[in-house]
């Protein structure tokens, strides 16, 4: 966080968040440099109550924390976390007014058997469709195509965008177009510093979940800056 503060005391237009691991979130997120946003990589389905072991949305709000990210691949993958979990992830951060940055995507066997789009719609469903028009606007939807994760598969800029037009179609149709053109829908493949530029000019890509290119300073800032908004 101590490499991005100055650059972005120099660059806005864009919403920065950072999700750290749990630990250093009471640590961090009070003395964040202005403009950025500390998120948790995780969130307890429970509310508040004793759940031994759990970080809770109340904590993560009494740390200071703006949100968290639910339903990431890894998470789904290996720790079992099912629609319903997410769901009740979801619920218990827009209980207490956080950010929730929902994730969703295909595996390649998914993918490869022609269930790409039904799969990502159908944990749309589960997870965002119940909420409530006037908690929509704290929820960010990311698509991590996790056929191109690890698996040497590069995803073109058309692919993501096909599946992000998809997205938008369906919250388009789930809660009217001027809510759906506010709700940002994030790429959660592979992004860097070159070809974040390509990347963020699709029309529905809105902007990226970052992974390994959020580990260096320098890296992070290339990917921000291929964003246009910071390119008018």
């Amino acid at each position: 966080m101590d490499g991005m503060s100055g650059w972005l005391a120099k660059n806005g237009g864009v919403d920065v968040m950072v999700a750290m691991p749990a630990p250093y979130l009471a640590a961090c997120a009070p003395g964040a440099p202005k403009g950025l946003h500390v998120l948790a990589q995780n969130v307890s389905a429970e509310g508040f109550g004793a759940h031994t072991g759990e970080y809770t949305a109340e904590m993560l709000k009494s740390s200071g924390v703006a949100g968290a990210i639910v339903g990431h691949s890894e998470r789904r993958a290996r720790f079992g976390d099912s629609d319903a979990v997410v769901a009740a992830k979801v619920d218990a951060l827009l209980a207490v007014d956080l950010t929730a940055v929902f994730c969703c995507g295909e595996t390649l066997q998914e993918r490869e058997s022609g269930r790409a789009e039904d799969v990502v719609l159908q944990q749309l469903q589960a997870g965002v469709l119940r909420i409530p028009v006037d908690q929509i606007g704290n929820v960010i939807v990311a698509y991590e195509p996790v056929w191109a994760i690890g698996t040497g598969v590069t995803a073109t800029s058309e692919q993501a965008q096909d599946m992000h037009a998809c997205i938008r179609g369906w919250l388009t149709e789930a809660f009217g177009t001027e809510v759906a053109e506010s709700i940002p829908v994030l790429y959660g493949g592979s992004c860097k510093p070159s070809n974040a530029a390509e990347l963020f000019s699709q029309k529905d890509i809105n902007g990226g979940l970052i992974g390994g290119a959020s580990l260096k300073p320098e890296d992070f800032q290339g990917v921000i800056e291929g964003h246009p908004a910071l390119n008018r």
